[in-house]
């Protein structure tokens, strides 16, 4: 049995309902070529125009989610592939509804003694003058349950915090005001059990938006990361550690901010991580010396029932 024939028919997973289909497209079907270049029996499966059952009736054997957020990394998904008994990619149903959700992850993070950005849940009704003097300014207003920088804002005074937070709101009922970190952005990716080499982002615009990391050019991404080669090492355990208390399994990748005095801090974590020409696990994988093609298959590779 050749390695293409043992994973037998391969649905890949994309699209989706969230307000990060057109990324999940692109994730989706640079996997679906690269699986393809592989010889593998891969087939683009979008769960928004179609039944999850037919995954059984049409013969797959297994499943690589490239869905980003909403129903793709909240755990629904993969409790509903679970049901159904389908082997698929990265975590279950518990990291992945955790990771999702950036408020509780925080919690959890804290309560194991992980280093996060300070932070407020926030509502229409809330003192936006005291969050601010909480957290200082510039901060950052946020939807607990979006990825890719969906919904997020930079506020510079108090009189911006209401309309941020009307921004957040329209995609998500929690949203958090978080305290601005501005040492740096790096970003550790996660295959099984192993931390990659790190990343420091560098947008040319104000933070790391939607735009900086979808559609600009000029973003820069820096792998050697330009830190010592402890302070690496100490980003890479902290990204195992913090993949490891919400339950995570296979791949991901876990962001940080690093303070002016070097401090580095737990951002958030990505159960199924963008998989573009502008995403990070895939630059991470080439600067530790695997091709887009070998990351994707030890992927698929790692892909289990639950």
């Amino acid at each position: 049995m050749n390695e293409a024939a043992k994973f037998g028919k391969v649905a890949v997973l994309l699209g989706g309902k969230s307000a990060e289909r057109e990324v999940s497209l692109k994730s989706g079907n640079a996997v679906l070529a690269a699986l393809k270049r592989r010889g593998v029996d891969a087939h683009p499966f979008d769960p928004a125009e179609r039944d999850l059952g037919e995954l059984k009736r049409d013969g797959f054997a297994r499943v690589f989610i490239a869905l980003h957020g909403g129903q793709g990394e909240d755990g629904s998904i993969q409790g509903a592939l679970e049901m159904l008994g389908m082997p698929y990619t990265g975590s279950g149903v518990l990291a992945s509804a955790l990771a999702m959700d950036k408020w509780r992850s925080k919690l959890v993070w804290q309560a194991a003694g992980l280093p996060v950005p300070a932070f407020d849940l926030i509502d229409a009704d809330s003192d936006f003058g005291a969050v601010a003097a909480h957290l200082g300014l510039p901060l950052f207003v946020k939807p607990a349950n979006e990825g890719s920088s969906v919904g997020i804002s930079k506020v510079k005074t108090v009189a911006e915090l209401s309309a941020a937070y009307q921004a957040a709101a329209r995609y998500d009922d929690l949203v958090l005001a978080e305290q601005f970190v501005g040492g740096g952005e790096y970003t550790a990716a996660i295959l099984g059990g192993e931390a990659l080499p790190v990343i420091k982002i560098e947008p040319a615009t104000e933070f790391y938006d939607y735009e900086a990391k979808y559609l600009r050019d000029d973003t820069q991404y820096r792998c050697p990361c330009g830190l010592t080669a402890a302070q690496e090492s100490e980003i890479q355990r902290l990204a195992r550690q913090a993949f490891a208390v919400i339950g995570g399994q296979g791949w991901g990748r876990i962001d940080f901010l690093r303070d002016t005095a070097g401090k580095a801090y737990v951002l958030e974590a990505n159960t199924s991580p963008g998989m573009t020409d502008h995403s990070l696990v895939p630059m991470a994988a080439r600067a530790a010396g695997k091709s887009f093609e070998d990351l994707v298959i030890s992927v698929l590779e790692l892909a289990k029932a639950g």
